[in-house]
């Protein structure tokens, strides 16, 4: 009668994962990050928040040594109250309603223009348009500030030789002039969105779509447009943040025509009480204002698009 022994047996319970690693490993990444953000952006706001509660006060005939002294909400209203404040609000208020359809109706145009071309042919045109926008801001206005001024610029010797005599920095045309600069700088960011969000339309629609005997042009507005409505709504909130921060075109162009002042626009203004009148509260009580106004408009902008995208 012959005995079967078994084989040593063998365990199918499996290890168990170490609890906590998930979330430790996470922290590790997350901690630089945090660090540089409360560095960056926190500290500095929080600075700014102080610095615009106080104000440095002479006694006496102004003879005295100056005094720090806490004036609240003083700042703020004396900002608010400056004419020259609120007259750069309204130009950069009609600077917002030229600028941003502008922009972002050529950047939709070009994006329906590259989704419809030859696939070849789209790197390079991607290539053409975002190249601007690789140039930095101050080099883009000295190029236009050079391709604006009367006598050295050959696009208005051109025009002059025509019979066409137009001065681009003239009080009426530099806020336009300005927003040609912007357009021609940011386009093709903005391109580059909305062109990544054509390529995930589905091609099944755009088939059905020609199908029913659509053309091209009634495709790209009545298909693709409705369906990248939530990239027009990033670009829309981009485009509204960055026309807030208007300061490198304006600061440029004031060197090259006297219809723009050192306090053309809130930022400006800020500038030149921070550096030329060294009334550093007040210039960070601007900017807090400034601020309390971009977080308004991107608010208003994120329900705007939300709402019309949920419908």
């Amino acid at each position: 009668m012959s005995v079967r022994t078994s084989g040593p047996s063998r365990s199918t319970t499996k290890p168990r994962p170490i609890q906590g690693t998930g979330g430790r490993t996470a922290a590790i990444f997350l901690v630089p990050f945090f660090t540089v953000f409360l560095v960056a952006m926190i500290a500095p706001v929080v600075y700014a928040v102080g610095l615009s509660l106080f104000a440095e006060q002479r006694s006496g005939l102004g003879f005295g040594g100056a005094e720090t002294v806490f004036v609240g909400l003083g700042n703020y209203v004396d900002v608010l109250q400056n004419d020259t404040f609120i007259a750069g609000f309204a130009r950069l208020a009609l600077y917002c309603v030229l600028y941003v359809p502008t922009l972002l109706g050529v950047a939709l145009g070009f994006a329906l223009l590259l989704d419809a071309v030859v696939a070849k042919a789209r790197r390079a045109f991607q290539l053409l348009l975002f190249l601007p926008h690789a140039v930095p801001g101050v080099i883009a206005a000295l190029i236009w500030a050079y391709l604006y001024t009367p006598g050295v610029s050959p696009i208005v010797s051109a025009l002059a030789s025509g019979g066409i005599q137009i001065d681009f920095l003239s009080v009426h045309l530099v806020l336009p002039s300005m927003v040609n600069i912007a357009v021609w700088e940011w386009a093709g960011y903005n391109v580059i969105i909305l062109f990544t969000a054509l390529q995930s339309v589905p091609r099944e629609v755009l088939e059905a779509a020609r199908v029913d005997g659509a053309g091209e042009i009634r495709t790209a507005f009545s298909i693709k447009t409705p369906l990248i409505a939530p990239a027009l709504g990033v670009a829309l909130l981009f485009t509204v943040i960055g026309s807030l921060q208007l300061f490198t075109e304006p600061k440029i162009l004031s060197t090259a025509t006297t219809a723009v002042t050192s306090t053309w626009v809130p930022n400006m203004w800020a500038y030149d009480a921070a550096f030329n009148r060294n009334n550093l509260p007040q210039a960070a009580a601007a900017s807090i204002i400034l601020a309390l106004l971009a977080g308004l408009l991107s608010w208003v902008v994120t329900r705007f698009t939300s709402k019309g995208n949920s419908r």
